[in-house]
């Protein structure tokens, strides 16, 4: 099967900090590096490293050639990426020597996808293929709706959060993930919590202690610890691990194992420094020595 994803391609401008500047702070970064970036890209070539099928729908603009080249480089198809007379986006991230992070996301051509690149690429999906959405592009509802009536696996990952953007795809969903913040988010939003929403199968990521899959077709939860490391960088582990419990599931692990193998791949790319151009490909997460 497949796994269409409507998603964000960025450039990440990354910057090494002694600490995450506060408000009014001038802060002298100790090196700065480029790489490929966006939760959509991330997630495209999580998914392509853990051996899916993945067929990015998107935008670039002219300067964002190079992106394309590494998405395919990555095993993504990138034959629904249009091209647009805007600059592709672009992220700035601050990483302290903790490995937390702090970003400013400008959205540049992933917010001026055409409802006709969605419905084009959609067009050649059958049923039993997974279409992904995140917050970072326009057209989630149009993509939402055309996948659902497709008979998709219509997938959500509600980051960064708004409310209006969650309640007008929330309808069509049969899978959603968000972390702890964003479930207390959507609470606050809808008066519901994850095992109350009429989406079959609610993930909702806690970081360092683990993640909580909520089976709201058989009204169970099951939690699932994390895996013990020394973080460098948790810039795309969460999409990291979105992408591979998809590529999992479009392979035919049960939830439970592809949740774990997702654990395992989340875990090695914190270890790691940068997004999409170092998640980890399936033999390595299988090889890790945890």
């Amino acid at each position: 099967m497949t796994i269409w994803n409507l998603g964000s391609i960025n450039a990440d401008l990354v910057y090494a900090v002694p600490h995450l500047p506060g408000p009014g702070e001038t802060l002298a970064a100790t090196s700065m590096t480029r790489g490929m970036g966006g939760k959509g890209a991330n997630m495209s070539v999580a998914a392509a490293r853990a051996g899916a099928q993945v067929m990015h729908i998107g935008a670039l603009g002219a300067d964002g050639a190079w992106a394309r080249d590494r998405l395919q480089d990555y095993g993504v198809d990138t034959s629904h990426i249009a091209t647009l007379d805007h600059p592709m986006g672009h992220a700035v991230i601050a990483v302290d020597r903790k490995g937390e992070n702090s970003i400013l996301l400008f959205p540049g051509a992933n917010v001026e996808i055409a409802q006709s690149t969605v419905r084009d690429a959609l067009a050649q999906a059958v049923p039993g293929d997974t279409v992904l959405i995140q917050n970072e592009t326009n057209n989630q509802a149009f993509c939402a709706e055309t996948g659902s009536k497709l008979g998709l696996r219509v997938a959500y990952a509600a980051a960064p959060f708004d409310a209006q953007a969650v309640a007008s795809v929330l309808p069509c969903l049969d899978f959603l993930i968000l972390n702890e913040v964003e479930a207390e988010q959507l609470f606050a939003a809808t008066g519901k919590r994850p095992a109350d929403l009429d989406v079959t199968d609610v993930i909702v990521t806690l970081g360092a202690r683990g993640c909580s899959w909520f089976d709201n077709a058989n009204h169970s939860q099951r939690d699932f610890a994390a895996l013990k490391v020394t973080p460098v960088d948790t810039t795309g582990a969460g999409d990291t691990f979105t992408g591979y419990v998809l590529a999992g599931l479009d392979a035919g692990l049960s939830m439970q194992e592809a949740i774990a193998q997702a654990t395992r791949a989340g875990a090695l790319m914190v270890t790691r420094a940068g997004a999409a151009d170092v998640i980890p490909t399936l033999s390595e997460v299988r090889a890790a020595p945890f």
